[in-house]
């Protein structure tokens, strides 16, 4: 019995000895990477731990194979063409069809970002219609009235 007891003994202190190290070192780094991040660890949440929060513009148009100049035409066009590019992508990864669902995550993620994408730039281009139509003079018939 006594030579098990020792054997134990042998295995038992270095890990514990090797933990009693390693865990406020690990420790003192968290606290450190916390401060560097500073406010941006605090917008971040739970999303900046587990990774990017958010796609890239670049990085959708490579996933759904489409340049800048495709979206960046405007109309409906565009909208088609992303939908045409979602539905062939996200078809193709079906899981019941023996694909990704990380791939087809990332598809989807990528016509959500691209549709964002145009939402905001019609928004855009609508305000600036706005402002011109507002600097505009008056027309000589309206000067009439």
């Amino acid at each position: 019995m006594a030579p098990i007891g020792r054997i134990l003994a042998q295995i038992i202190v270095p890990i514990v000895a090797t933990l009693a190290r390693a865990v406020p070192a690990a420790y003192a780094q968290a606290v450190q990477n916390a401060k560097k991040g500073g406010a941006d660890a605090a917008k971040g949440g739970a999303a900046s731990a587990f990774g990017k929060a958010k796609m890239s513009l670049d990085e959708a148009l490579l996933v759904l194979n489409l340049t800048k100049a495709d979206i960046q035409k405007g109309g409906p066009a565009t909208v088609e063409t992303i939908q045409k590019q979602y539905d062939k992508y996200f078809a193709a990864n079906d899981i019941s069809k023996g694909g990704s669902f990380y791939l087809q995550s990332k598809v989807y993620r990528a016509k959500e970002l691209l549709d964002e994408y145009q939402k905001e730039k019609r928004m855009e281009e609508q305000q600036q219609s706005e402002q011109q139509q507002q600097q505009q003079p008056p027309s000589s018939e309206e000067k009439k009235e």
